[in-house]
């Protein structure tokens, strides 16, 4: 960060206080949200009231839009009036749709929140046009280049900024800014009074604040953030007219204000190029009572890992198929919509943060239930559009069965896939063939007979016997979106070279010539061609954690534990390699009567660990299954690297950040209200240390609690290694005796279902070398992992042909492909995370028009490109992104 210190003035002066009346309404905490929406139904009554009466002039509503939607849900009536108060100038909402963990859900979900907000907006001018995020976890490295592309130059956060930083300039890795204002949003107290008439107590609280702004930003002007969390508005306008005295006694001026008003007098009075840079991320170490609560990172994991499967359904599969295949279908244009907000209601930080009552996270579970039944039906929809139809009807084949195979990247890509195939009763795979005729290698895995069921609109319900069998393949090379069919030959038999078989080695050959062996603690060694050696890759260790949901608290006689190795084997068949290891978790079954250590009577809890690489494939693919039994820990896997120089780098929206390999936890803090500086920090897919031919990393989706250890700490005894967490089990929403947070950050509620019991399942990567030497290479692979190629079996009797879009983009990765939201044409979005120039080269169809865009997709003014036989090359700079509406040929300028 480069500081320029905010200038104090010699002499004292008249300051305006701009007195900003709001709420802060989590739509689920520490209830549910039924019983929250029930409160929001009469606040929305009192404050349509006192802006009827004039006893306030404007109320910020929050900063999302979803609230008109829940109000309508029971009072129409009332969401009409909030309807009226926006279009009167009286009321804002937004910018966003819901106030979302920011961090958490990736760069495409921020991106919908927006525009589903513009769609909810009462009309022009209702949304409020500054970056309002006052309560998220920290923010990313990004939210700069976000708001930009939604016309924001401004933002209000607080957590994570510079401690005592009040303006500041804030850029994101691309060289996107924002002028950003440091404030707490919680100053109910100041104005609001305790209500018994002492004059000299409600004195007093104002005349504290005007001092603390004061010496944050001597000349001002000051914001005041009047309202908190779940409040209604205390008649704003006789409050301040009754301290009036008071202020103009402490030099300031006392005015009713809205946000955009306080953010213009701000800017007004700064001098912007003179104010400090921030550059990316705010996760700066906490000041007194803000707390970036870096537990809720790890916390109910489960949820984390479905909102990954759902965004990537949605942002992958769902949305690219309807553009490319169905793009004017209004019924599935509604199915996305409604699937992207039944997402977006479990994005906000107390539900995707796992740190509310166990009642709403069960609620996040059945949503995203939701989503990914809307979602697949999307698909299947689209393909059919496509000609392909995925609906498994009638006769199971005899002779062959037919897969679509579908390559959901904007560039050239293969990869691994798993695929059902249903056959009639006794039919086996015996070859698979691609579109040409030659074998595809495959890997056969019978799962017995069933009787499968099927019905649609325009099929009648029908049973079949069949015999359902896992095939396992690499796809072939397709375009970019493309789609190619490949056969299932069928015989009476299955081939023996079909099958995954014991391999007479206790070893697994590495992608580089190396072997890999199981160790004692149930890792792998790793046994270079050169004769290195290196352990500990595919470590766990198990810690003890009182903490609560927000915050990982060791206990003062922790006890770390490892696996114990009790078997393994190897299996080979014709696509892969698969170690299987089994072993044991010593675990106590909990804490002490004091919660100061872990128990001393443990409980043995089986771990099932299967370690694949394909042939030919770089990524080594851990699979780990465990059924928690225990309470009050914390279990991590470990990666060494080599070649570190003190950094690790992770990937957040658009960019690869750097941050500092740093101890797990920092120093305990002794005052109250401060919290200890913590080593995590949140990813979207990869946590990588070492550069070049010496980078190792980790690809771990929808487990974003990550961090870079250093010699002294680093288990495998590496001198620096990637450490993801995979599971913290905790009882209580919050705490007020924990050692890391010397305070409460919210009720002190049993939350038993934190402890996360039950089956456990976590599947990630681990690449090393020239595969992941260069970011783009790395990005790459990530992206590969986190979204394989899919296949579909085709309904018996369909022969569709292959198919080859038009529409591709070679060097840069791809971000999204939908729909335009007003309609007109496809928006095609593509990032450059890394450090490297880059050069997006994007081909369609001849004529079409491709004009640069905005994230909101309005035009940005330069110039649009037609489309011809040659593929159209743009320059990325490091860390861009680029966003091109695509018309199809024929369309006006």
């Amino acid at each position: 960060m480069t500081t320029t210190p905010n200038a104090p003035t010699a002499e004292a002066h008249q300051a305006d206080c701009h007195v900003v009346t709001h709420v802060h309404w989590d739509r689920e905490w520490y209830r549910p949200f039924e019983a929250f929406r029930a409160r929001l139904v009469e606040l929305a009554e009192r404050v349509c009231t006192q802006l009827d009466e004039g006893r306030m002039s404007a109320f910020h509503l929050d900063g999302q839009t979803i609230v008109l939607s829940d109000v309508a849900a029971l009072r129409p009536d009332l969401a009409d009036r909030l309807r009226a108060h926006a279009e009167g100038g009286r009321l804002t909402l937004g910018p966003w749709h819901v106030l979302a963990d920011n961090q958490l859900v990736s760069g495409e979900n921020l991106i919908r929140n927006l525009l589903t907000a513009r769609r909810w907006a009462p009309g022009e001018g209702a949304l409020a046009a500054v970056g309002y995020s006052p309560d998220a976890f920290g923010h990313p490295a990004d939210l700069p280049r976000l708001l930009n592309g939604f016309g924001m130059d401004t933002a209000l956060v607080w957590r994570g900024a510079p401690d005592g930083v009040a303006r500041f300039r804030w850029r994101s890795p691309d060289g996107s800014e924002v002028f950003a204002v440091n404030q707490g949003y919680h100053g109910a107290e100041v104005l609001w009074g305790a209500g018994d008439g002492d004059d000299a107590a409600d004195s007093a609280r104002l005349t504290a604040f005007l001092d603390g702004e004061r010496k944050r930003l001597a000349q001002g002007p000051w914001l005041l953030m009047n309202g908190g969390d779940h409040l209604a508005p205390s008649d704003p306008g006789r409050r301040i007219a009754s301290l009036g005295a008071v202020a103009d006694a402490e030099g300031a001026r006392l005015r009713q204000s809205t946000l955009e008003e306080f953010f213009a007098a701000a800017r007004d009075e700064s001098v912007v190029g003179a104010l400090p840079l921030v550059d990316g991320e705010l996760r700066h170490p906490a000041g007194y009572l803000t707390f970036i609560l870096p537990g809720t990172l790890s916390a109910r994991t489960y949820l984390k890992q479905a909102n990954t499967a759902a965004q990537n359904l949605l942002e992958r599969w769902a949305e690219p198929l309807v553009a490319l295949h169905a793009p004017h279908d209004a019924t599935l244009a509604a199915d996305l919509r409604h699937a992207w907000e039944l997402l977006l209601r479990n994005a906000p930080h107390d539900s995707l943060c796992g740190c509310s009552v166990d009642e709403v996270h069960r609620e996040n579970a059945v949503r995203y239930e939701r989503v990914t039944q809307l979602g697949e039906l999307v698909v299947e929809r689209a393909l059919l559009s496509a000609g392909y139809d995925v609906r498994l009807y009638g006769d199971r084949p005899h002779d062959e069965a037919r897969l679509v195979v579908v390559n959901p990247h904007a560039d050239t890509a293969g990869g691994v896939i798993e695929a059902d195939v249903l056959t009639a009763p006794g039919r086996y795979p015996v070859a698979l063939l691609d579109a040409d005729g030659n074998g595809i290698p495959f890997e056969a895995e019978p799962l017995g007979e069933e009787t499968a069921f099927a019905a649609d609109l325009d099929l009648l319900p029908d049973s079949r016997p069949s015999f359902r069998h896992r095939l396992r393949f690499r796809a072939p090379e397709l375009t970019g979106f493309g789609c190619d069919v490949v056969r299932v030959v069928l015989g009476d038999n299955p081939p023996a070279e079909a099958e995954s078989a014991l391999a007479d080695t206790a070893a697994l050959e590495a992608p580089d010539g190396g072997t890999l062996s199981p160790a004692a603690d149930a890792s792998l060694t790793w046994l270079r061609p050169d004769g290195t050696r290196r352990a500990g890759y595919g470590l766990l260790t198990d810690g003890g954690d009182r903490g609560d949901t927000y915050n990982y608290d060791p206990p003062a006689d922790d006890r770390v534990v490892r696996p114990r190795l009790t078997a393994s084997r190897v299996r080979t068949s014709p696509v892969r390699q698969v170690m299987e290891i089994d072993a044991v978790l010593d675990l106590p079954v909990g804490l002490t009567a004091t919660r100061e250590g872990r128990a001393a009577r443990t409980r043995e809890v089986p771990v099932r660990i299967e370690v694949s690489r394909w042939h030919g494939d770089p990524l080594l693919r851990w699979r780990i299954e465990l059924d928690n039994t225990v309470t009050d820990h914390r279990l991590r896997l470990h990666v060494p690297g080599g070649g570190g120089d003190g950094t690790w780098t992770g990937d957040g929206h658009w960019s690869l950040v750097d941050r500092p390999v740093a101890v797990d936890l920092g120093p305990l803090p002794q005052e109250k209200g401060h919290e200890a500086v913590c080593g995590s920090a949140p990813v979207q897919s990869l946590g990588a240390i070492g550069r070049g031919e010496d980078r190792t990393a980790l690809i771990a989706p929808g487990l974003p609690e990550m961090r870079g250890l250093g010699a002294g700490e680093t288990p495998t005894g590496a001198d620096e290694e990637i450490v993801v967490t995979l599971l913290r089990s905790v009882g209580w929403l919050s705490r007020f005796d924990l050692r890391s947070r010397t305070t409460g950050a919210g009720p002190a509620l049993p939350t038993p279902e934190a402890q996360c019991q039950g089956r456990q399942t976590f599947e990630v990567a681990v690449v090393t070398g020239a595969p992941v030497a260069r970011d783009h290479d790395l990005v790459r692979t990530a992206a590969r992992f986190r979204t394989p190629p899919r296949a579909w079996q085709l309904r018996p009797g369909t022969a569709p042909d292959a198919y080859r879009s038009a529409l591709t983009a070679q060097g840069a990765l791809l971000g999204a492909l939908k729909t335009a939201e007003d309609g007109n044409g496809l928006i095609l979005r593509l990032a450059n995370p890394g450090a490297e120039q880059r050069v997006a080269h994007v081909s369609a169809a001849p004529g079409s028009l491709l004009a640069p865009s905005r994230l909101d997709e309005r035009t940005d003014g330069e110039a649009p490109v037609h489309a011809g036989e040659e593929a159209v090359a743009w320059p990325l700079d490091p860390h861009a992104t680029l966003t091109v509406r695509v018309l199809p040929p024929g369309s006006p300028e």
